[in-house]
């Protein structure tokens, strides 16, 4: 099976996600894509990967980012595969109007490789969380996250950064 190649944007590592227009910050949720969801997120609504056949492939667990008290709007997705030693990020899109210059929010795509990081750490994994990225991609993961590039294309989260991720993100309440 070919590895999708991730070209997701680290725009800001924000502490949740920040609207571009006012400054201000929103609280996040991060919870499983409902079936139901699947209605909205189409190619033909500016999603560009087919979320459905994802959706049902059963290794994979599908998350869904939303704002709190605003669950019926995502954010963003992130679909992983709970490997023997790491958890592998298969998939991460954030919402069409998360993309680009006229972005609604910053911090999408950094809230989500965190939730990778807890749950690697959830899985007793140490943090440790693996992508494929596209090569004109390797070295702004490099600055952005911190991750390293382990060959080809394969970037490599480690506990340290994992820790920071997590700890930036998913604070104590």
């Amino acid at each position: 099976m070919k590895k999708i190649e991730q070209g997701f944007i680290i725009d800001r590592l924000t502490d949740s996600i920040l609207n571009t227009i006012s400054g201000d910050s929103f609280q996040t949720e991060i919870s499983t894509l409902k079936k139901s969801d699947l209605k909205n997120i189409l190619k033909k609504n500016g999603w560009n990967f087919d979320w459905k056949t994802e959706f049902n492939d059963l290794k994979k667990e599908i998350y869904k980012l939303t704002i709190v008290n605003n669950p019926d709007i995502i954010q963003g997705l992130l679909s992983v595969t709970i490997e023997s030693d790491h958890i592998y990020m298969d998939l991460l899109e954030s919402a069409p109007f998360n993309i680009g210059k006229e972005k609604l929010y910053e911090g999408v795509a950094g809230n989500l490789v965190a939730y990778a990081c807890k749950t690697s750490f959830q899985k007793g994994y140490e943090g440790f969380v693996v992508f494929t990225a596209k090569s004109r991609l390797i070295k702004h993961y490099e600055e952005t996250l911190g991750a390293y590039h382990f060959k080809n294309q394969r970037m490599i989260i480690d506990t340290e950064l994992a820790k920071f991720l997590m700890t930036k993100y998913f604070k104590t309440r």
